[in-house]
Parts: structure tokens; C-alpha cells; sequence
């Protein structure tokens, strides 16, 4: 991945060859729709199903799970939602997968803890950035160095976002637009971007629009630029949720639902859990300990691992604890996801 520096605070990521397969399956995903991706994969006994973050579609359909598959005995299915649907189909008892994966650690324990299941580890880590149609003239004005808060501000940008109803991505992007408005002292900017983003309703189709050109740009995880091999501008540590130590200053931003629910700003970490009504939840608990056991792999896709995942919340299994163990193992240090989301 080449870097050039931009503005003091934003770093331009460039085109990536070679993602050609990539984009095929994930347009195929955005024509499909969210949910229809990883297909009957053998009997109960040998699969293990996965209802993810969106996100991660294509982590986990082209790395993650052909790995698993490899390494063990059991097939992939994996199925993939926005975070804040998949937590609403396994508490309304519409899916029993083996395991859970949310793009918000909180998000699931707030929703699935204890009735659901008792314990989560998070795996991995991400941020926010701005991706971009180098083709369109945002993309050219950002590819250029120029900030991306005024040129995501300007009369007629089409930027694109995903709905917060659905996902934390979307959730997210509003306190970006919060957190921006302070940080750059910019009275208004966080109505304004606003109103120049529109919702995508599926995260698959969020890039996919941008790499045909129908929005210029997008809020977008940086994995997910990767896997759509789009330039990127990488946003200041205080604005792209990445960095646990400033988890007080990302809750500082808040988006309020259409129901009145606040939620606060919290750094991004994907955590994983196996329900209590998995049909088969010993594959589900070997796929979340070879998540904890492959940090290579997941770096592979984009995402981030540090020193202090895999941490855990709650009881852990000992099936899901690493045979190899790191910094911040599962079960080490039971509170660490506590205080950093």
C-alpha cells in the first residue's frame, strides 16, 4: 500500500492492483443482497454458520472461512448483515447460527448478553476512512491532498454512508461528522455533511456505488477500500475510532435514534460469541478461537490486530481459548473490553 502525506492530518491511500476477483464477489453481494452470500455448505454436523458484520463479507468468504474450512473439519456458511439487524434476528429467534459477529463489541453485549450468550471476544480492530472514485472530481480534489472535510462540504458532493438504523457504520459516520465539526472548529459542518451524504441501505452496495461512480465518495471502513481496492484518505486517530485509549473523546459524540436510544462513540472492535442456541456450537466454537489464533491472516484483509486482542468478556470456554497465546488472550484479563469500549 503506497502512502502520501495530504494535509497535516490525513494520509491519501492509493489503488491497490489485482483486487479484480474481489470486486466481482463483492458486486455480486451488492446484487444479490446482504444475507444471500455463502450458500448450503454439507450437513449440520460439518458446517459451521457465521452471521456477521457485513463488513467482513469478504474477510471471511474469501480468507477467513476457505482457511477454516482447510484447517478443520467443517465447511463455511457464512451470512451477513448489517450488526445492529444481526443482533435484532437473533433476538427475535429469526436465525440460530454458530456463531455471532458484531462490528460493535458493546452493541452485542448490550443486546445478547446474558439471555444469549454469556461471554464475546474481540478479534480485531478497524477504522473509519473516506473513500474515493479517483475519477470524479471529489476523488480528484481528495487524491490531491485537499481536506476532505471541505471538499466532503462542498455544494454538490455526493458522498454515501450506510443507514445507522442497520449498522454501526452508519451510526458511525454521524459522529464522525460530529467529532469533525470540533475538531477542525467548524461551526455547522456536522449538518452539512449531513445533508450531502446519502443512505445506501446495504454496506455491500455502499462500495460498490463508488466504484462505479454513482456516489463519488463514502464513509467506509479501511478494510473495506482494501477489499474494493479504492483510495482512501485515512483520518486523524481522534476521528476514526480507532484507537481505544481515546475511547472518552469518541464519546463525546452521540447519534440518537429514531426510538430515542443515545448511543456514544466507541472504538471500533469486532467481537464474536456462539450463542446458546447454535446447532452446532462446537464448530462454532473452534471458528472463533481460530479467529483469536490467525492475526496474520485477518491483517491479510485489511483489519487490524494489536497487542491487546484477542480479549475477552466473560466466561470463555476453554475450547475458544488460543493454543498460542498473546497479549490480552482470552480469559487473561476478563475486563480489558470493558474498559476500552
Amino acid at each position: 500500500m503506497v502512502h502520501r502525506p495530504t494535509a497535516p492530518d490525513s494520509t491519501v491511500r492509493q489503488r491497490v492492483p489485482g483486487h479484480r476477483t474481489r470486486r466481482r464477489f463483492l458486486a455480486g453481494a451488492a446484487s444479490l443482497g446482504v444475507g444471500a452470500l455463502g450458500g448450503c455448505l454439507g450437513g449440520v454436523e460439518t458446517t459451521v454458520s457465521v452471521l456477521s458484520a457485513g463488513s467482513l463479507a469478504a474477510a471471511f468468504e474469501e480468507q477467513v472461512g476457505p482457511a477454516f474450512a482447510d484447517a478443520t473439519s467443517f465447511a463455511f456458511q457464512g451470512t451477513y448483515y448489517g450488526s445492529r439487524a444481526v443482533m435484532r434476528l437473533l433476538v427475535d429467534e429469526q436465525r440460530q447460527p454458530d456463531v455471532v459477529v458484531s462490528a460493535d463489541a458493546t452493541l452485542l453485549r448490550d443486546r445478547l448478553q446474558p439471555a444469549i450468550t454469556e461471554w464475546d471476544v474481540v478479534f480485531a480492530t478497524n477504522a473509519l476512512a473516506i473513500v474515493y472514485n479517483p475519477a470524479t472530481d471529489v476523488g480528484r480534489r481528495l487524491g490531491a491532498g485537499d481536506p476532505w472535510h471541505e471538499v466532503l462540504a462542498s455544494p454538490g458532493a455526493d458522498i454515501a454512508r450506510t443507514d445507522p438504523a442497520l449498522d454501526p457504520l452508519g451510526y458511525r459516520a454521524i459522529q464522525l461528522f460530529e467529532l469533525a465539526e470540533s475538531y477542525y472548529d467548524h461551526p455547522g459542518l456536522a449538518a452539512t455533511l449531513r445533508d450531502n451524504t446519502t443512505i445506501e441501505p446495504e454496506e455491500p452496495q455502499l462500495l460498490a456505488a463508488v466504484e462505479s461512480g454513482q456516489r463519488a465518495a463514502a464513509i467506509a471502513y479501511r478494510n473495506m477500500a482494501h477489499d474494493w481496492g479504492l483510495p482512501a484518505v485515512d483520518l486523524p486517530p481522534k476521528l476514526d475510532f480507532s484507537a481505544p485509549r481515546l475511547a472518552d473523546h469518541y464519546a463525546t459524540a452521540t447519534y440518537t435514534g429514531a426510538d430515542g436510544t443515545s448511543l456514544p462513540g466507541r472504538p471500533i472492535r469486532y467481537n464474536a460469541s456462539v450463542p446458546d442456541s447454535a446447532t452446532n456450537p462446537d464448530a462454532g466454537r473452534r471458528f472463533v478461537r481460530y479467529l483469536t489464533e490467525h492475526p496474520d491472516l485477518l491483517e491479510q484483509t485489511g483489519l487490524v490486530v494489536p497487542d491487546s486482542v484477542p480479549s475477552a468478556h466473560g466466561a470463555v470456554p476453554e475450547a475458544v481459548r488460543p493454543s498460542t497465546p498473546r497479549s490480552g488472550e482470552p480469559g487473561a484479563s476478563d475486563h480489558e473490553g470493558d474498559h476500552d469500549e
